[in-house]
């Protein structure tokens, strides 16, 4: 017996149409318009596509009512607990989590891509010094194609695999060497003796004149960074990498796009709007100025790290990020650091507050995130490309299911057109 196929009835001017609908393994049903234009001769109007499954996908899947985030059907409080970035990468990557034999040679084979081609460091220095990294990284990356010849054909199975892990493996190395660059300190080459996180914040951190030692409670920190931040479903910047695929770009270029995507302050630049929030409030006797103006209705004033878009309860990352932030400020202290005073303080008071507990504005992930790259010494400046680093493997398991979608077409937008209609072109001087 099989059950009969659920569809939506839309009705025009009188005229009836039936519209299919499918039900996810989880989630709300959707109703499927492909054909509605062909049907009905009309388009849906949907301004940032917020009740549009532009695909459909077996990746990433989150109930913000819930506060739940899966991927490939893991909680994500359970993978940043126990597992580890790599480890997560494989699942996103391949549907699974990884035997130890499977995960050791996956490791083996990211941790021997993390160097560069030679010729990419002279692309470097022919960015000007002051220039912000995200930019050099969205050059880098998608200059990229023009020094990996070998894996851009998106055609060929063994092309794209290898272009994916060269990807997740040189972009720790693209961004040390951004912020590196920056501060005008000479480039520290990846090494393979250290774990993926611990080789990010040695190329960052060390120096030729002296040894750098990588704590682990600092390098546990990162991973954790990187596993939370490594895919959100079909956000703006993930969108954006799959809109440029669509067109079969290669796919250095496809994630460039994503990384400038990921740009925007209103994406990728949360956890640095946090940071500048507390630079904002400067002191902790100030604190109760700011929540008092975060909690009137006529201001339009609001913290930032306090709430979510998607997670309308709580954010499920948030509770594991805060573990790490109080390990790192637990080992450095923030005795010398008033900004992080405020922080401690302002989640505090915040907690305290039944305001916050009522309106279900509970710390996300991004106020932790930013605390924790704070205390480790990072500039805000480094925050969004620390971020474009772990969603890159999101960006390419995104990519490289839709390149194995059958149903693959190139994205084109509709509109709802409200310009002049038709008319006669006059000459100037005749206006």
């Amino acid at each position: 017996m099989t059950d009969t196929p659920k569809t939506a009835t839309l009705t025009i001017d009188g005229q009836s149409y039936e519209l299919p609908i499918h039900s996810p393994t989880a989630g709300p049903d959707v109703i499927d318009i492909r054909k509605l234009y062909a049907q009905a001769g009309v388009f849906t109007y949907d301004p940032g596509f917020t009740s549009t499954a532009a695909c459909d996908s077996t990746i990433t899947f989150i109930d913000g009512d819930k506060g739940e985030l899966l991927h490939r059907g893991y909680p994500i409080d359970q993978l940043a607990g126990q597992s580890h970035y790599l480890e997560v990468c494989y699942a996103l990557l391949y549907g699974d989590l990884p035997d130890a034999e499977t995960l050791e040679k996956f490791e083996k084979l990211v941790t021997n891509h993390t160097m560069i081609h030679e010729q990419m460091h002279n692309f470097f220095r022919g960015f000007r010094r002051d220039a912000h990294p995200m930019a050099t990284m969205v050059g880098v990356v998608g200059a990229m194609s023009a020094f990996y010849h070998d894996s851009t054909d998106i055609n060929d199975e063994h092309q794209r695999e290898v272009a994916s892990i060269r990807l997740i493996a040189k972009m720790p190395t693209i961004a040390a060497m951004a912020y590196k660059y920056s501060i005008g300190q000479p480039f520290v080459y990846p090494r393979n003796d250290l774990d993926y996180a611990s080789n990010f914040l040695n190329m960052c951190f060390s120096v030729p004149a002296e040894e750098y030692k990588v704590d682990p409670v600092l390098a546990k920190a990162m991973d954790r960074i990187f596993t939370l931040h490594a895919d959100h479903e079909q956000n703006a910047s993930t969108s954006t990498v799959r809109l440029a695929s669509s067109s079969g770009a290669n796919p250095f270029a496809c994630i460039a796009a994503g990384i400038a995507c990921l740009w925007g302050p209103a994406h990728g630049g949360a956890n640095q709007a946090c940071l500048e929030m507390l630079k904002e409030i400067g002191s902790v006797d100030r604190i109760p100025e700011f929540i008092a103006r975060a909690k009137d209705k006529n201001d339009s004033y609001r913290l930032m790290g306090f709430g979510h878009r998607v997670y309308k309860n709580f954010d499920p990352r948030a509770t594991v990020m805060k573990e790490s932030a109080d390990e790192v400020l637990e080992l450095l202290g923030v005795e010398d650091n008033p900004l992080l005073q405020v922080a401690m303080e302002l989640e505090k008071q915040a907690l305290a507050d039944p305001y916050f507990a009522e309106k279900k504005l509970f710390p996300n992930v991004d106020f932790y995130s930013g605390i924790i790259l704070e205390a480790m010494g990072f500039p805000t400046s480094m925050f969004t490309p620390i971020f474009a680093m772990a969603r890159t493997v999101g960006w390419i398991s995104q990519w490289k299911e839709q390149l194995d979608d059958p149903q693959l077409k190139i994205g084109r937008p509709r509109q709802l057109y409200k310009g002049e209609t038709a008319r006669d072109y006059v000459a100037p001087d005749k206006r």
